[in-house]
């Protein structure tokens, strides 16, 4: 399948910042926060988290800036949620390097 494609080092790279972006702690606590609300607010994220809300904005804006979340605006407020698609194929990806072959 992929034998014969030439090695595309930046596209490793991406995939390997995008699995670190989701493995900070905090970060995995936000995407798990978002997929349980739907959809919620930096101020919501940061109430629910407990966190200052600038470090709810950094970590909001770096899942956003590897296309782990996307966000709307509704009025005044800006409201962020999981990018499912990219989410879901980086959760496919994982499964399959835990469950290869040693």
């Amino acid at each position: 399948m992929f034998l014969n494609e030439r090695i595309d080092c930046y596209k490793i790279d991406r995939a390997f910042r995008k699995l670190s972006i989701i493995t900070n702690p905090m970060r995995a606590e936000i995407i798990m926060l978002l997929l349980e609300h739907k959809n919620l607010s930096v101020t919501e994220i940061q109430q629910k988290l407990t966190i200052l809300q600038a470090e709810a904005s950094h970590h909001l804006n770096l899942l956003n800036d590897f296309g782990v979340l996307k966000r709307i605006k509704e009025g005044k407020k800006t409201l962020y949620y999981v990018d499912e698609e990219c989410f879901n194929s980086l959760m496919a990806g994982v499964k399959l390097l835990a469950e290869g072959k040693k």
